[in-house]
């Protein structure tokens, strides 16, 4: 079953927080979608709020993401967003559906 974790990254106000935040995960993305294992990685920026960020990572498994975080990247990451943000990442962590068979809804 495929391993997800969805990432919500909220900005401090300034203009020069919220770009840089953007930036990184631009540039976080660009690297991470290569880990082994790693089905996707891609980053969103809210519509109507531009300092909240989305971050949707999807791996094969869950122990996947020990290539995640052996990437000599990850290191620089949270030290350069962590000052940026209003307030810690909130990582929520799925399993998704199995969606390849038809389901019977009573």
């Amino acid at each position: 079953m495929v391993y997800t974790l969805i990432c919500h990254v909220y900005a401090l106000p300034d203009a020069t927080s919220i770009s840089k935040v953007k930036n990184k995960l631009i540039e976080a993305s660009r690297v991470y979608r290569h880990d082994k294992e790693t089905l996707g990685w891609h980053v969103m920026q809210d519509v109507r709020d531009e300092r909240k960020f989305t971050i949707v990572e999807r791996f094969e498994k869950e122990s996947s993401q020990t290539y995640h975080l052996e990437n000599p990247y990850w290191k620089t990451f949270n030290p350069y967003v962590e000052p940026l943000l209003a307030k810690p990442i909130e990582i929520l962590r799925h399993e998704e559906l199995d969606t390849s068979k038809d389901v019977e809804v009573l």
